[in-house]
Order: C-alpha cells, then structure tokens, then sequence
C-alpha cells in the first residue's frame, strides 16, 4: 500500500511539473537559469578568492619565517664569535657561556628551518590551487559571457515565435476555414451581405413582373412619347421661328438667315395651322404642298386618285 501511495505521489508531481513547464513563460524560465548561472558564478569567485587570499597569507608567513632564520643564523653566528674571542682572550667562563647560547640559537634555527620548509611546501600547494581557481573563473566567465549571448538569441527567437503566432492567429482569423467565435470572419460578413442582396434581388424581380409593375412601364412609356412630342414642336417652334413673312411665304429670306445667306437655299416654314406640315418654300414665292388624296394640287385643280393631276 505504502509503495502504490509513493508511486502516486510521484506520478502527480511529474505530472504537476509537466504541466507547469508547459505554461511557464520562457522568458521567466531564461532569466531564472541566468540568475542561477550567476549566482555559481560568484560562488566560484568567491572560492577562488579564498584560494589565492590563502596563497598570499603564506607569502607573507613565509617572508615572516624566512627573516626569522636568517636572524637565528645571525644569531648564532655572533655568538660563535664571541665563544671564539673569549677564549683567544683566556676567559674560558665567557666562551663557554657563548657556546651554549650558540647552542640554543642553533636549536631554535633547526626549528625554524623545519617550519619554512613546511611552509614552502605549502606555498606550492597553494599556488597551483590558486592557478586552477584562476583558471575556473576565467573558464566560468567565458560561460557566463555565452550564457547572456544565448539569453539574448533566445529572447529574440520567442519574440519572432510569439509574432509568427500573432500572424497565423490573423490568418486563420481571415480564413473561412477558422473555427467560429465572438467576432464573425470576413467570409461571414460577405455571406451575409451576398444573401441579402440577392434576396433583394429577388424580391425586385418578382415585383416587376405584377400588373401593377406593367402599369407603371406603360404610364412611363406614354409620358416619355408625349414628352418627345412636346419637344419636337418647341425645337419646330425655334426652326420655324423667323418672323411673319417668312410665316406667310413672302419673298424675303428669313431673318435668321442674315444678309449673306443663299437666297436660293431652301427653308422650312410652318404650316397654316400648328397641326398641319412644315412646307418647303423657294425664295421669291410660295412651296406647294404634296399632293394628297382627295385633295387640290398647286393649281387648285381636284387631282384623282391614284391618277396623274390635270
């Protein structure tokens, strides 16, 4: 039962894990490897700093040590000397008490001697643990330099990635293919738009052919007839127009002709009546009118019909 418990335990946190990775923004998660990377980093220097501060401290114990044998030799040296000279002297008491001073000095120089060696050996250790601390930080640095040049490709690629998503969002969103939802596509709208105007198509084609649609075509047909009607006479009118000679059939040309017009040109003149036709009049005299069945010809005489007049 325990062993079922921990399996459980452990599949809802893989799980749990799984999924928060799956909804963790990348750029939270780069700067959180940055910052990680940074803090080993000065971990690393700050253990390297120990390292060579460790070096240095044994210089300077090594220096201290170094002039301590040297004085101890010194030292010793001095009171061989003065052993030597209080015997040359006959003070056999002062050369002997010389000699166990040289005695001790000697001892103390062993010892000494014993400590600088020991603390050279360390000064070696240290300087080649301090040559490698260097060397880590230097190498830890040139990853941290690739590090930051990685977060900065990264950060682009994602901005590039969420702009790709951006754009396809858009186009599905053009497409009539994409799924539907609160905003309606293009393709909808002009659905919509295309059906209402054919269903007024429609209904326009189904209310021309009615009678009351055959009414209005007639009524308009027989007001646009009267309406060229009407503006043959007034352009009848403004030909006809030039003055009551020329209404009469005089000889004088009309007076919109002018002074130079050809006299022989023929003009047209309206009729005895505003129903009757414009006739063709010569200059100097009056144009007969056509013959017409049943009527009188330019001499006055009854023509027959369907027969030459006589």
């Amino acid at each position: 039962m325990a062993n079922v418990v921990r399996k459980i335990a452990r599949y809802l946190s893989a799980s749990a894990n799984r999924k928060f990775d799956e909804r963790a923004d990348p750029r939270v998660q780069i700067d959180q490897a940055i910052e990680e990377a940074r803090r080993q980093h000065e971990a690393l220097v700050q253990q390297a700093a120990l390292v060579v501060g460790n070096q240095r401290q044994l210089e300077m114990r090594l220096a201290r040590q170094a002039e301590e044998v040297a004085g101890l030799t010194e030292s010793a040296r001095s009171s061989l000397v003065l052993a030597d000279n209080a015997r040359a002297s006959g003070d056999p008491v002062s050369a002997a008490g010389y000699e166990e001073t040289a005695q001790a000095f000697a001892s103390q120089l062993v010892s000494a001697e014993a400590s600088l060696e020991d603390l050279k050996n360390l000064h070696r250790q240290a300087a080649s643990s301090a040559a490698q601390a260097r060397i880590a930080v230097e190498d830890n640095t040139a990853r941290m330099q690739r590090h930051l040049a990685e977060r900065a490709r990264l950060l682009t690629q994602i901005e590039h990635a969420a702009m790709q998503e951006q754009m396809t969002q858009a186009m599905e969103g053009m497409s009539s293919l994409a799924p539907a939802g609160d905003t309606p596509t293009l393709a909808e709208v002009r659905d919509k738009v295309e059906h209402r105007y054919a269903v007024a198509l429609g209904r326009h084609e189904l209310a021309s052919q009615g009678m009351e649609a055959r009414m209005v075509e007639v009524r308009r047909a027989t007001m646009d007839a009267r309406a060229l009607s009407r503006l043959a006479e007034l352009r009848g009118d403004l030909g006809g127009g030039g003055g009551t000679g020329a209404a009469l059939g005089g000889g004088a040309a009309p007076a919109s002709l002018g002074a130079g017009a050809d006299p022989q040109r023929p003009s047209l003149t309206k009729g005895q009546s505003d129903g009757e036709p414009y006739g063709v009049s010569e200059a100097g005299g009056r144009g007969a009118p056509p013959p017409a069945a049943g009527g009188q010809g330019a001499d006055g005489t009854a023509g027959a019909p369907g027969g030459p007049a006589a």
